[in-house]
């Protein structure tokens, strides 16, 4: 992986392939390698940039008490500055597409197409964000590996637990690899969010491919369709027998249904 400066912490970053950007954005509490399965697909027609968020995986966290949601997003945008990219698709699962969502207030005219996987856009319930700013306390003074062993069932499937071991492997470590303090202050961070429900997504004008697995726990396939109902120029897809990660529970499936979406637009790569 490489690594640079942005606004003043240190975020690490994998590149792969050439042509057009395609910039994807990780989950909560995970790392670049959620989207191993990604890389190696995507990177044979586009240029694949993966970073793992400030504080996650290699990258670090500097000031835990100042960053806000808001930083996630600009990080990643000075990153995409630094590697000279004026315009990419954009892809985010979970907290993660909530991420892009805010990529996007920040910066409309810079991006080409957004992928959102298993992800929502409304605010928290009250009950919820007091709920998110309980569980950061928590794994602060508890570590992430009661918490991994807890949510692995719902981050995937539970019949996925057994029949996926390899998946349930990667998604385990990556969670248990997390830094507690990094993971919390995304928590809390992620609880004082934008209702971008309300105030983006009425202003994105750009194609737009939801995906959600069908046994999704965390984001049910309501969420999805809300998000469908409320972007002008959207495609809904429902991936089967598979939870919160289809694109590692079942990603050939996630990855034939991406590539599509971003190989029809009238500017895709083969427009270059």
């Amino acid at each position: 992986m490489a690594k640079t400066k942005v606004n003043a912490t240190e975020l690490a970053y994998k590149s792969a392939g050439k042509g057009t950007p395609v910039v994807l954005i990780h989950g909560h509490p995970f790392d670049y390698t959620m989207w191993d399965p990604q890389i190696a697909a995507f990177s044979k027609s586009y240029q694949v940039i993966i970073p793992d968020l400030r504080g996650y995986g290699k990258s670090v966290l500097k000031d835990a008490t100042a960053t806000t949601f808001e930083d996630y997003a600009t990080d990643v945008l000075n990153l995409v500055d630094q590697l000279k990219i004026d315009s990419f698709h954009l892809g985010g699962l979970s907290m993660g597409g909530q991420i892009i969502m805010e990529m996007f207030r920040q910066a409309p005219d810079r991006i080409k197409s957004l992928i959102f996987a298993d992800t929502f856009a409304g605010l928290d319930t009250p009950e919820a964000k007091q709920a998110r700013n309980v569980a950061a306390t928590k794994l602060e003074n508890e570590g992430m590996a009661g918490y991994a062993d807890e949510v692995i069932s719902k981050m995937i499937t539970p019949a996925h637990v057994k029949s996926q071991p390899g998946v349930a492997a990667h998604v385990l470590k990556m969670m248990k690899s997390t830094s507690p303090l990094a993971a919390a202050t995304a928590m809390r961070a992620r609880s004082e969010r934008i209702d971008y429900l309300n105030i983006v997504l009425p202003e994105i004008d750009i194609p737009t491919l939801v995906i959600v697995g069908r046994e999704d726990e965390f984001t049910p396939v309501a969420k999805a369709e809300e998000l469908k109902k409320n972007l002008h120029n959207c495609k809904l897809v429902v991936i089967e027998d598979a939870g919160h990660m289809p694109n590692l529970e079942q990603p050939e499936i996630f990855n034939k249904v991406a590539l599509d979406f971003l190989n029809s637009l009238d500017y895709s790569q083969n427009s270059f």
